[in-house]
């Protein structure tokens, strides 16, 4: 699989905080295939826009993860540039993240995070935290080679089992 992965944050675009989401991603998705782009931006609508239908169209990622940008801060709007982006929505993935997430902390009602598809290249929202980010990849890693299979044509394997992953 080929994965991209898009920091949305003001400061780690500007050199103010380091990225640490970001990186983590890239750590935790390496078994399971290539990172092929890995970029930051920052909360803005447009670049966030841009960056997504880049990896998208040119790159072709299977999967895009983006971190940051999900919340209810005034400049969070990853989930509307990601909207304005795909073409079909993947809603069960963002409500499967939050609903899990929201057994170890009830502040993850506040994510406005979402996922869908553009073209063959799922595109899913990650919180910002570190931590939020490691357990949100550990419930929906799972599923990624299946919904990869799928969005190339391949519905042969519909059906089968998968194996919780365990990030250390």
């Amino acid at each position: 699989m080929n994965f991209a992965v898009l920091t949305v944050s003001d400061r780690c675009y500007k050199g103010i905080c380091e990225d640490k989401s970001g990186p983590l991603i890239t750590e935790l998705l390496t078994p399971y295939g290539k990172i092929k782009e890995y970029i930051t931006v920052p909360d803005e609508t447009e670049k966030i826009k841009k960056a997504l239908i880049y990896l998208c169209d040119d790159i072709k990622a299977d999967v895009i993860f983006t971190t940051g940008g999900t919340g209810f801060a005034p400049r969070d709007v990853t989930p509307e540039a990601t909207k304005s982006v795909i073409e079909r929505e993947a809603p069960g993935i963002a409500e499967g993240i939050r609903q899990k997430s929201m057994t170890i902390t009830p502040k993850a009602m506040l994510s406005r995070a979402l996922s869908g598809i553009r073209k063959k290249s799922l595109i899913i929202n990650l919180p910002g935290s570190p931590k939020a980010v490691k357990e949100s990849l550990e419930f929906v890693l799972p599923v990624i080679p299946h919904a990869v299979e799928v969005l190339s044509g391949d519905t042969l394997n519909c059906g089968g089992n998968y194996e919780k992953v365990v990030i250390d």
